[in-house]
Parts: C-alpha cells; sequence; structure tokens
C-alpha cells in the first residue's frame, strides 16, 4: 500500500514538474496549444481546413475577416471531451455586424482538467499516510478574443484583427496572464474563389507567470537533482500562419459541394511532414456536402505528422475527420468525429456545437 502512494505521489509530483518546465521556457515550439485546437463541430468536421470559406460567428477565431459575411447577430456554443472525458474544451461566441463595411466579435474558450488528486502531502516526513491530506485541484486554461473586422476599398477584400487575453491556472501552485494580436485576410473573387490568411500571434504572444514559492517549496525536493529552482516566469508564444483557397460549386438545383486546401506555417522545426530550420508546413484538406442548405456531410484530413516509431522506422500519420450538420431556420447543430482509425498520434473526440441566428428570437 506505501508503494502504491508512494508511486502515486511521484506521478502527480511528475505532473507538476512538467507544468513548471513548460514555464521555464521562455521560447517555446509549442505555447497555449489550447488556442491552437479550434473550434465549431463543422469546421473540426473539415480537418479544421476554413481559413478561407469561414463566414459566421466562429470566423473570429478561423479568421475575423470572415466576420463580414454576418447579415445579422450569431450565437455559438461547443463542448468536447478529451482523453477519455478527463478533460473538458468549451467555446462560446457571439458576433455581429455594425454596419455593412464592419463587424466584431467576441470568443472565450477553455481547456480544463478538475478535479485532479493532489496527494503530495499524503505522507508525512515519519512515512505515515494521512487521508485528509489530500485535496483537490484543478488546471485550467482560458482564452478571451477581442475580434474586430473591416471591409477595405478594394471590392472582395476585407480585413480582421483580434485582440486576445490569455489566463492560465494551475492550482494554487502558478498562474498567469498572457496578450496577443491575430490579423486575418479574405479575399473573394469575382468568380467566388475564396482566398484566407491568418496570422496568428504576429506579435508573439506573451504570458508572465506567477508562482507561489511556498507551494513550490513543498514539492521541490520530492524528486532528488530536479526542480530545485524556481523557474522563469516569462513565456513566448512565436507566431504561425494559416493560408487557404476554397470554392463552393453547385452540383445541381439543390446539391452543392465547398472545398478548402489549408496550409499551416509554423516558424519552427517541428515533425509536421514539410520541416525546415526556418518554417514547419502541414497540409489540411476539408469538404462540405449539402442538400438545400438544411443538411450537411463533411469529410476531412489532415495533421500530417512524421512519426518515429519504437524500432526507430519513421512513419507519416495524418488525422482523417467527418462529420454531419442540419440547420433549420436559424438553428444549426453539427457534430464530427475526429481521428478516424486513429491514424495519427492524436486521440479522437466527440465534438458537438450549436450555432443560432438572431433572428429566430425575434
Amino acid at each position: 500500500m506505501l508503494k502504491f502512494y508512494s508511486l502515486k505521489k511521484t506521478l502527480i509530483v511528475a505532473f507538476l514538474l512538467v507544468s513548471f518546465t513548460h514555464i521555464a521556457q521562455t521560447t517555446r515550439k509549442y505555447s497555449n496549444e489550447f488556442m491552437n485546437i479550434g473550434v465549431d463541430a463543422a469546421a473540426f468536421g473539415m480537418a479544421n481546413a476554413v481559413t478561407a470559406s469561414t463566414g459566421d460567428v466562429n470566423s473570429g477565431y478561423w479568421n475575423p475577416a470572415g466576420l463580414l459575411n454576418l447579415e445579422d447577430k450569431q450565437l455559438s456554443l461547443m463542448h468536447a471531451s478529451y482523453f477519455a472525458n478527463i478533460a473538458n474544451y468549451d467555446y462560446a461566441a457571439f458576433a455581429m455586424p455594425l454596419d455593412k463595411q464592419s463587424a466584431v466579435g467576441l470568443s472565450v474558450i477553455r481547456f480544463g482538467v478538475d478535479d485532479i488528486l493532489n496527494t503530495t502531502q499524503l505522507i508525512d516526513d515519519q512515512g505515515n499516510i494521512d487521508y485528509n491530506r489530500i485535496s483537490l485541484f484543478s488546471t485550467a486554461d482560458y482564452g478571451v478574443t477581442f475580434s474586430y473586422a473591416r471591409s477595405l476599398p478594394l471590392d472582395g477584400l476585407n480585413l480582421g484583427v483580434n485582440a486576445k487575453v490569455i489566463r492560465r491556472i494551475i492550482g494554487d501552485f502558478a498562474t498567469s496572464w498572457g496578450f496577443g494580436l491575430d490579423v486575418g485576410v479574405k479575399f473573394i473573387t469575382k468568380s467566388e474563389w475564396k482566398f484566407g490568411l491568418m496570422a496568428r500571434d504576429i506579435t508573439t504572444t506573451f504570458n508572465a507567470w506567477s508562482i507561489d514559492e511556498g507551494k513550490f517549496a513543498e514539492i521541490s525536493g520530492a524528486v532528488e537533482g530536479q526542480n530545485q529552482e524556481l523557474p522563469e516566469t516569462t513565456e513566448i508564444t512565436i507566431p504561425k500562419l494559416q493560408f487557404g483557397i476554397a470554392k463552393r460549386f453547385d452540383l445541381h438545383s439543390d446539391f452543392s459541394l465547398m472545398g478548402e486546401m489549408d496550409l499551416n506555417f509554423r516558424f519552427a522545426q517541428t515533425n509536421d511532414i514539410i520541416s525546415t530550420s526556418f518554417t514547419s508546413i502541414t497540409p489540411a484538406v476539408g469538404l462540405e456536402f449539402d442538400y438545400i442548405k438544411m443538411v450537411y456531410v463533411r469529410a476531412g484530413v489532415g495533421n500530417f505528422q512524421n512519426i518515429t516509431q519504437l524500432d526507430g522506422s519513421e512513419s507519416v500519420g495524418f488525422q482523417p475527420n467527418i462529420g454531419v450538420g442540419f440547420k433549420y431556420k436559424g438553428i444549426q447543430v453539427d457534430y464530427a468525429l475526429t481521428d478516424i482509425g486513429d491514424q495519427s498520434a492524436a486521440l479522437y473526440s466527440n465534438v458537438f456545437s450549436l450555432k443560432l441566428d438572431w433572428s429566430l428570437f425575434r
């Protein structure tokens, strides 16, 4: 029994060490990654290939320039569970046109793991087990985005800007505030080809951490030779770029097909299928088939990664997604199942979202 709880204590400490190590790096390839997961089950069904085609309340996340497609106020809600329901990912957004040339939006994202057992104090200095010393804590990441979009003098060209506030909490151990900016551009040609460009964290998003030194002291010596000094308290998120091309084709008076291809750039060397010291690129392709703009069927593939196997060999992983949607009188319900067949290193997830047009309440 003692060995079991010692192991449990070590695992909790290891979790905290990983979190603090994440804080300690001033510039990382992966930072504030919860803001890169995506929103809206319709977009997930298309493997997040929506940078050019987005044109509703969710554009505040995907490309704020798309907010100018709004004709009325819209509300969007989404929920997804990750890691066998251990982590919850929730999103809410509201957007509205101000006039024919401008629109605004507000979105909130939360990714959290709640009710984690803190057993770091379960065993006292004399080796006695005291269950009353067990406590619970949560780790949660919040992102609040304010969006503004404006049409430009060139016909079909729109510009959008996001101002982001990041709040991250690791129980009573550490908290942070972060700030950053995104810029999006969307251009629609006369032949209705759509081009989108989204630059995330263009100023590099800055996170400032505050660490509870008393809590840190309780675990600093738990693993000999590790985590003996307070980590640095600043973290930088480097810019990312997304470029997309989309086109809708009318197949029949009642049927249409929309396709989009995106290229996602990170300015660091990663496991993306195209990777150099300057930038790494992974493509994503999505399709949306609809019947009288009421019933939708979607499919997409993305997240192409070079994966090193246990035997040292390499393979290419990818993430295929599917989704369906139904829209009626201003109410749209969408569902997506990600990573069909477990083809990538990511875990599959069920994603549900709801979108409401304000005209429904009139």
